[in-house]
């Protein structure tokens, strides 16, 4: 979809959320960053996945890749306590049995270093990770850790210091600690961490279509029947040029007939 269609629907969305939502949604895009990412492997405890999943969200982390093995993930909703709606979770199922070489190829492939918090040695602290390259934060289970694999693939291993006798901490703290530290040094850095352009407008179109439609979740297809609420029209026909468009804001008008009990709302004519 072209960026000034974009907009326009951005404009039309924001008439059905407070000026205080659309206020917050600004500025929390203005703190969101992709330069960091989080990686959960095989995690046993939903509870755990989910408290990483909240503090992300609470430091500004967009993605999180979860690697499914013998453990799947579901988000427990007491303990995500609605985080996970406004970030983007991306699963590597069990029934790919390279879904962690999948995951971190990805992530190399996009400019990441894996990094393998651990407590192996030639591990560096924390203070020491080189922040100018993105960063894809690996953490492994509650017991085992990460596996061997992603120790072999890993570019950096990292450590949190610790002085105790309990060189071990719970992986939703750990990740807390990691992720706090590092943004906050990013936040006082010159690198550029922030959202692209068209990453915040894609954003802001998905979290204004969210607030409107107070929470439903977004459909995944082009709902049957499709619901007559809005249309958007170009000077040409068909109105869009690639189907993807129109399923595009067929899927927003869904989630906004829920905003709106059902009734229609007024085409937009876009010229």
């Amino acid at each position: 979809m072209k960026t000034e269609l974009k907009l326009k629907l951005i404009d039309y969305l924001s008439n059905f959320v407070t000026e205080r939502k659309r206020s917050l949604i600004d500025q929390t895009l203005m703190e969101r960053t992709r330069h960091v990412c989080t990686v959960l492997e095989n995690i046993y405890q939903p509870h755990n996945a989910s408290a990483v999943i909240r503090s992300c969200e609470c430091f500004g982390i967009q993605d999180i890749h979860i690697i499914e093995k013998e453990h799947a993930y579901r988000v427990n909703p007491d303990i995500v306590l609605g985080a996970s709606k406004w970030i983007n979770l991306k699963k590597y199922c069990h029934t790919d049995e390279n879904n962690v070489a999948t995951c971190l190829t990805d992530l190399k492939n996009d400019g990441y270093q894996i990094v393998a918090t651990t407590l192996r040695d030639d591990s560096i602290s924390i203070h020491e990770l080189d922040l100018r390259q993105k960063i894809a934060l690996c953490f492994g289970g509650e017991k085992p850790g990460l596996s061997e694999e992603v120790h072999a693939m890993a570019d950096v291993w990292l450590t949190i210091p610790m002085w105790g006798f309990t060189q071990s901490l719970n992986i939703s703290v750990c990740a807390a600690i990691c992720l706090f530290h590092l943004t906050h040094r990013l936040r006082n850095s010159d690198i550029d961490w922030h959202l692209t352009s068209d990453e915040t407008i894609d954003l802001q179109i998905e979290w204004l279509t969210k607030t409107a439609s107070h929470g439903a979740r977004p459909l995944r297809g082009v709902p049957s029947p499709l619901p007559p609420i809005f249309f958007i029209l170009s000077e040409t026909h068909p109105p869009f040029e690639q189907t993807s468009d129109f399923a595009y804001i067929l899927v927003v008008s869904s989630c906004l007939q829920k905003a709106t009990s059902g009734s229609l709302l007024a085409p937009i004519i876009v010229k």
